[in-house]
């Protein structure tokens, strides 16, 4: 399969521009497409053969849900049962944006693109492209992250690219992801909210707004024993090549333990790689130092994140030590990723 590339300019989004893509989506191929959160491979969620092209492209295990996203609010009405009042008031709050509401489905969306389930992931993005798309084609699309399955996300088009060139139709490359992480998932069909996977928004953003919410324990618990409810949450995800290790503690601790493991495997011939802050870069001796950014802009370190992933394959690193990023806002988010990119392995130093 050729795979085609659609170039968009983001602040002047045609429909003319979408129109091939849209026309690809009705009739049941796969476009991958820009978000704010990260690039995602769409198809057409009522098509069942469609879904299943999704799962075949990415290598993705069947059971893991697919988001249906929408272009207004209207949309998400003629796929639940019903609508509770916590999802009118977090879409009232945060829609279009990076929240992903888990609803009760009705039978408008096959169980091919729900992973089985009874329940439909929604969401509504902010991004122009991916709006106009929805719009333009005429179809809710289904779409995961456009990479390969267990592999870090794509937050650029060549990301994209790498993992599934001539297996999907059509990339539309909207340049760089605003947020860089997926989206927080809201699970709605419990008395109670509960955060499935966090994301830009916070516990305390959706406690804001719905007096009551709460995190699934599953979510960062090393224990195996403690599922995550959530079944795309209980696989190994954006995960290097190398062997990624993350380091918590005190500042100073930490340095110290990394440049010991570093020094320790530079000198047994092994390409060691170690993902930093700012305010720590200079303080690293040995291997190659990655920054995310500052601890005073956690935006850039949940940016960063993937792509830096991805580039540690490109250099071949066989070791990879990594701070622990405990941000005020998105330090949920971002230590949710990087625990599973790195299978839980973290050293705790004081």
């Amino acid at each position: 399969m050729e795979t085609k590339f659609i170039k968009v300019d983001l602040n002047n989004v045609e429909k003319e521009e979408l129109k091939e893509a849209g026309e690809i989506l009705r009739n049941g191929g796969l476009v991958a497409f820009p978000t704010e959160t990260v690039y995602g491979l769409g198809g057409d969620a009522r098509n069942k053969n469609a879904s299943k092209a999704i799962y075949a492209a990415k290598g993705r295990p069947s059971d893991n849900p697919l988001i249906v996203h929408i272009a207004k609010f209207s949309q998400l009405e003629e796929i639940v049962r019903e609508v509770p009042e916590n999802a009118k008031k977090l879409a009232d709050a945060f829609w279009p944006g990076p929240m992903t509401l888990i609803l009760n489905k009705n039978d408008e969306i096959p169980k091919e693109t729900t992973g089985g389930l009874d329940t439909v992931a929604i969401r509504l993005p902010s991004h122009p492209v991916a709006r106009e798309l929805i719009l333009e084609s005429g179809c809710l699309i289904a779409a995961p992250s456009a990479n390969t399955s267990g592999r870090p996300s794509p937050t650029k088009a060549a990301h994209v690219a790498e993992d599934l060139s001539g297996k999907i139709d059509c990339i539309i490359d909207g340049g760089e992801v605003e947020i860089g992480l997926e989206s927080t998932i809201i699970d709605l069909t419990e008395e109670i909210p509960v955060i499935l996977r966090p994301g830009y928004i916070s516990l305390e953003d959706v406690i804001a707004v719905t007096k009551e919410a709460k995190m699934d324990p599953g979510i960062m618990s090393e224990n195996k024993k403690v599922r995550p409810k959530a079944p795309g949450m209980r696989y190994r995800h954006y995960a290097p090549k190398g062997n990624l290790i993350v380091c918590e503690g005190t500042k100073e601790a930490v340095v110290e333990k990394i440049n010991s493991l570093a020094k320790q495997d530079a000198e047994a011939g092994k390409k060691v790689a170690i993902l930093a802050s700012a305010e720590t870069e200079s303080l690293y001796h040995y291997g190659d130092v990655f920054v995310l950014g500052s601890f005073s802009h956690e935006e850039e370190i949940a940016r960063n994140l993937y792509g830096s992933l991805r580039e540690f394959d490109e250099k071949g690193m066989e070791m990879i030590y990594s701070e622990a990023f405990e941000t005020p806002h998105m330090g949920a988010a971002i230590m949710n990723r990087l625990l599973k990119a790195a299978g839980h392995q973290i050293i705790t130093v004081s």
